[in-house]
């Protein structure tokens, strides 16, 4: 294990979200869509964000290449130059991978993965969100 900066130790990730262009589309998408407890911050009604508590936190941080991310999503080990390259990655846990894609695809997003059973046993559908996350709804059955 690599040793951190003294007087540096990073305790848990203590928030993670987009930065979106269009907020009314971000808002559309984690609000309505994925049903996620967003609400506007006081004094700041663009600001969205979940109540302490609101939501679990994350249980699996990872830097994923673009080219493995590519290889998930495409079955190549580049990202096609047609679809705008994500930045970041976020999942989802969900009770039914199988319900939310077909609640995704019924509100007009365009799934790169559908329904798949991965080799290490998580099923995953994949989309790029409205600000290019790749953003994955999944059920991972060691995190449960």
């Amino acid at each position: 294990m690599t040793e951190a900066i003294a007087g540096l130790k990073v305790l848990f990730i203590a928030g993670y979200g987009p930065v979106p262009r269009d907020v009314a589309a971000s808002a559309e998408f984690y609000q309505q869509v994925l049903g996620l407890p967003l609400k506007a911050m006081e004094g700041n009604e663009d600001y969205l964000a979940t109540e302490n508590g609101a939501l679990d936190g994350v249980k699996h941080f990872a830097l994923w290449p673009l080219a493995q991310a590519a290889q998930s999503c495409f079955g190549v080990g580049s990202w096609p130059e047609d679809v705008s390259a994500p930045q970041s990655w976020v999942e989802f846990e969900v009770e039914d991978v199988g319900q939310a894609t077909a609640v995704l695809k019924q509100s007009g997003y365009k799934m790169l993965v559908d329904n798949r059973l991965e080799p290490w046993g998580q099923t995953v559908s994949r989309l790029l969100s409205p600000e290019g996350f790749l953003v994955g709804v999944t059920v991972t059955p060691w995190l449960r």
